[in-house]
């Protein structure tokens, strides 16, 4: 089932259900896949639709970032509530291990020997973890383990 057919099916429960905040965020994530399908011209496929996903996702914890730094409580718990909604229909992520082990196993594919070979990991390992592990997390292995080397 495609990602626009699950959130079709949960809008219609989430309206059966009168629960106007899930309604809400399933419309903004159906919005932002109709949008992206429109863009490309064709309908999305899983990884295209694991993109617009993410954005969203990122979207909404760089804004929990911009609330808790103005102490704006109200907001930081509508947000953690969209993200929760969010996440739910992201594919499970990886645990910290999972991403230190991929990231060793890469350095050690990619025949990295310093930080000068960033790029070259970061390349090889982001297809592995696409959606499935933060960036900034990824980003910060990769920059412990090369330095570490």
């Amino acid at each position: 089932m495609s990602l626009l057919a699950t959130l079709n099916e949960d809008m219609k429960t989430a309206m059966k259900a009168r629960d106007k905040d899930r309604l809400a965020v399933i419309r903004m994530l159906k919005t932002a896949v109709t949008n992206d399908q429109i863009k490309l011209g064709h309908d999305l496929t899983s990884e295209e639709e694991l993109v617009v996903l993410s954005r969203e996702l990122k979207q909404r914890k760089e804004s929990l970032a911009d609330f808790q730094k103005a102490n704006r409580q109200d907001l930081i718990d509508h947000v953690n509530h969209e993200i929760e909604i969010v996440a739910a229909y992201m594919p499970k992520q990886l645990a910290d291990q999972e991403v230190k082990d991929l990231v060793l196993a890469t350095i050690d594919k990619v025949g990295a020997k310093s930080t000068k070979d960033f790029g070259k990991v970061m390349g090889a390992l982001m297809p592995q973890v696409k959606g499935k592990a933060d960036g900034g997390k990824v980003n910060a292995f990769v920059k412990e383990a090369l330095t570490n080397l």
